[in-house]
């Protein structure tokens, strides 16, 4: 293909929702941290080589379902979560800086790693502390699972 030599009419996303097909047994609460796990979307819990996706929108039960049974419609974006205490809190010097998944609610400044090796996927980008939370950038293809 050659460079462009006249307008073009290129098609567009929003780029915001995303229905994904929901692990097994899942039970995901709107506004929680949906996580991808092998392809499947489930809530949000201390492990490692999971993605963040972004929030749940809605509720949605897979209980006693097989992958992919149901599908839940994920939301990338900005969300304030708790904040994690002790050594793990962020803080205003964190802002900018990748942030990990404690759990569905949760979110911490560090990997989990205690010298064994990490036990938290990354979250996203901290955008903000208030005296509420953390506010979370998620997009799964911004490359922070891929750089953390």
């Amino acid at each position: 293909m050659v460079a462009a030599t006249q307008n073009r009419n290129t098609p567009t996303r929003l780029n915001q929702h995303r229905g994904h097909p929901v692990a097994a047994d899942a039970e995901c609460f709107a506004g929680t941290i949906a996580m991808g796990d092998a392809g499947y979307a489930k809530p949000g819990v201390t492990a490692t080589g999971l993605t963040a996706l972004g929030a749940f929108t809605h509720y949605v039960s897979n209980a006693g379902g097989a992958d992919g049974d149901m599908t839940a419609v994920i939301e990338r974006g900005c969300f304030r979560f708790a904040n994690s205490n002790g050594a793990d809190e962020i803080t205003r010097a964190d802002i900018g800086q990748v942030c990990f998944v404690v759990d569905d609610q949760t979110v911490a400044s560090t990997n989990g790693d205690t010298g064994t090796g990490a036990t938290r996927s990354p979250a996203g980008i901290v955008d903000d502390i208030d005296e509420v939370g953390v506010w979370v950038c998620i997009d799964p293809t911004n490359g922070v699972a891929a750089t953390a």
